[in-house]
C-alpha cells in the first residue's frame, strides 16, 4: 500500500484551526462569525459571485455507496450530444448565468475524456467562465481541457480517511485513494489556474476531514502559490440508493468550520451549493461565503427539459430562481456577481505567469 504524503500527517499547520473548530473551547461561535464577517467584507467586498452546475452525463464506472449516480443504480443513463449541449447552454444563458461548472461520472467509454474535451470546446465558445468536474486525469489531459478554456476543476477528495475511502468506495477507478489525492496537484501542473476542493460532509469524522482538507490547501498553496485555491463544504444529501450519512452535521457545526477556514484562509474562496437551504444560505452569505450556486438542475439536460422527472444525483434544497436569490442577496446590501472573469484570461497557467484575479464585474438583473 502506497504510504500517505507528509503534508497529511503534518499537524504544525492545522492547530489553530483545531482549536476554532472545538466547541468545546472558549471561543464562541459569535465570535468566530464576527471575525470571519469582518475578513470576508475586507477581502471580498460586499459582493457573490455565482455559477451554476450543467450535468453533462451521468454515466459512472464506480461504486461510490453514497452516489445517486453509482453503477448500480437503477438510474436512467444518458449524455448530452452536441445539440443538446447547446440547448442547454442557450437556456442557462437566458437565466443570465455564463459561470457552469461541467459535471460526468467516473470515466466511462461513453463519457471518456474525448467527449469531456469536446464539451469544454462546445462551452468555452458560449459562456464566460468554464470549470470541470469529472474523473482525475492526468497533466497532458488536464493541459488539453486548459488549452481548450476550462479555468479550474473541482475534485473532493470525499473523505481524507484511507480506510472510510477504501470501504465506501466499493469498486470502480475511484477506489484508489493516493491517485485521487494527487489529483489537484496534477490539475495544476497541466495549467488549470484555479482547483477546487472539499470534503462530503457526513461521510466520516468531520473535524478530521476538514483538518485535512486544511492541510491539503495549505501544501497546494505553498507548492503552487500562483494558483487560486476554493474549498467547498457539502452536506451528504438524500439521493437514490438511500445511503444515510454515519457522521451527521448540523447547522451550528457547518457554520463553525466555514468560519474557521475563513480565519485561517483569508483569502481562499469559500464555496456554498444548493445542498442548502434558500434560509441557512441567506443566512451564511456575508459571514464567510464568498461563492454560491443558483438554479441548480443536477439531471442531464435539466436547463431546457423543465419537465424532465428523472432523479438527479442528490436533492437541491434551495430551488429558488435567479431572481428571488439576487433579490435576498440585495436585502443583505451584498451584490450578486454573474460575470467576474473575461474569457480573454482563459488558457492555461504557466510558470511565467501570475494568476490572474477576476477583473470585470457583472450584478446579475
Amino acid at each position: 500500500m502506497t504510504s500517505l504524503p507528509d503534508w497529511l500527517t503534518y499537524n504544525r499547520d492545522s492547530a489553530t484551526l483545531a482549536a476554532m473548530l472545538d466547541s468545546s473551547l472558549s471561543t464562541s461561535l459569535e465570535s468566530l462569525a464576527t471575525e470571519s464577517r469582518d475578513l470576508t467584507l475586507r477581502r471580498f467586498g460586499r459582493t457573490m459571485t455565482l455559477y451554476a452546475p450543467l450535468y453533462l452525463s451521468n454515466f459512472c464506472s464506480s461504486g461510490c455507496a453514497y452516489c445517486g449516480f453509482a453503477s448500480d443504480r437503477k438510474t436512467p443513463r444518458r449524455r448530452l450530444e452536441p445539440d443538446e449541449l447547446r440547448r442547454e447552454l442557450s437556456a442557462m444563458k437566458q437565466l443570465g448565468i455564463t459561470d457552469i461548472l461541467l459535471l460526468t461520472g467516473e470515466r466511462t467509454h461513453n463519457a471518456d475524456f474525448d467527449y469531456l474535451l469536446r464539451s469544454v470546446d462546445i462551452a468555452a465558445h458560449e459562456m464566460q467562465r468554464i470549470s470541470v468536474e469529472s474523473f482525475p486525469m492526468s497533466i497532458k489531459e488536464y493541459r488539453a481541457l486548459a488549452d481548450s478554456g476550462c479555468t479550474a476543476i473541482t475534485i473532493y477528495q470525499e473523505t481524507y480517511n484511507r480506510e472510510r475511502y477504501e470501504n465506501l468506495h466499493r469498486w470502480g477507478p475511484k477506489k484508489d485513494f493516493i491517485e485521487r489525492l494527487e489529483t489537484p496537484a496534477r490539475a495544476l501542473e497541466g495549467g488549470m489556474k484555479t482547483v477546487g476542493l472539499g470534503v462530503l460532509l457526513g461521510l466520516s469524522d468531520p473535524r478530521e476531514d476538514a483538518l485535512n482538507l486544511y492541510r491539503h490547501v495549505r501544501y497546494l498553496g505553498r507548492t503552487y502559490w500562483r494558483a487560486g485555491i476554493s474549498v467547498s463544504f457539502p452536506r451528504l444529501r438524500p439521493q437514490t440508493g438511500g445511503y444515510e450519512p454515519p457522521f451527521p452535521v448540523d447547522d451550528h457545526s457547518l457554520a463553525r468550520m466555514i468560519f474557521a477556514f475563513r480565519i485561517a484562509l483569508p483569502d481562499v474562496e469559500l464555496v456554498l451549493s444548493t445542498r442548502e437551504s434558500a434560509a441557512y444560505r441567506d443566512g451564511m452569505a456575508g459571514l464567510g461565503i464568498t461563492r454560491m450556486s443558483i438554479e441548480s438542475r443536477t439531471t442531464v439536460g435539466g436547463y431546457h427539459d423543465l419537465d424532465n422527472n428523472e432523479k438527479g444525483q442528490f436533492d437541491v434544497f434551495d430551488d429558488r430562481s435567479a431572481q428571488e436569490f439576487c433579490n435576498a442577496m440585495r436585502a443583505k446590501n451584498i451584490e450578486p456577481v454573474f460575470k467576474n472573469w473575461e474569457p480573454a484570461y482563459n488558457g492555461p497557467a504557466d510558470g511565467n505567469s501570475t494568476i490572474l484575479h477576476p477583473v470585470k464585474l457583472q450584478p446579475c438583473l
